[in-house]
């Protein structure tokens, strides 16, 4: 590494730690409490991820479950996953080329880490036009909006200059 790699961001990897720890805490309870409530002609609904998942294919809507259970379930973790090797691998000089692919990726998939958020967004804009059916923001969207936001700040404070070229001479 050299020395104007080191003088860019010398806390790169802790910031990255850091704000990947603190998504994958905030993860479980984005996944375990109510993500919205839904009341429709009176009956009051309140689901998390996983049971809205499971209503969707219960219904017959697979396509848009399996959206669902990727964006909000396993690319968020697989994310995760990702920046903590990052992370802890990016001084080691092995794999160098593996690492490099792999930001790629977790910077492309970045781009669509708010889908579910937006979703919930136009889905409240679109109810609030009925009178018979109201949409509630629950703890657990406010719980997956932080784990975005930490999952981005992670990304973001990443700082790819600190992967550690493979070493010809180790093998």
């Amino acid at each position: 590494m050299t020395e104007e790699a080191k003088s860019e961001n010398p806390k790169s990897m802790e910031f990255t730690l850091a704000f990947s720890l603190t998504a994958l805490v905030l993860y479980v309870p984005a996944n375990l409490y109510p993500f919205m409530t839904i009341e429709l002609y009176g009956n009051r609904n309140s689901s998390t991820i996983w049971s809205g998942i499971v209503s969707l294919t219960e219904s017959g809507s697979w396509a848009v479950a399996l959206v669902v259970f990727l964006a909000s379930l396993i690319i968020p973790l697989l994310k995760l996953l990702a920046l903590f090797y990052l992370a802890f691998t990016a001084k080691s000089g092995r794999h160098h080329g593996f690492k490099l692919k792999l930001y790629q990726v977790v910077e492309a998939i970045g781009r669509w880490s708010m889908l579910d958020i937006f979703l919930l967004a136009v889905l409240v804009s679109i109810v609030k036009l009925a009178p018979w059916a109201h949409v509630e923001p629950e703890f657990g969207s406010l719980m997956f909006l932080l784990v975005v936001i930490f999952t981005m700040l992670a990304s973001a404070y990443f700082d790819p200059d600190l992967i550690v070229k493979e070493d010809k001479n180790e093998n």
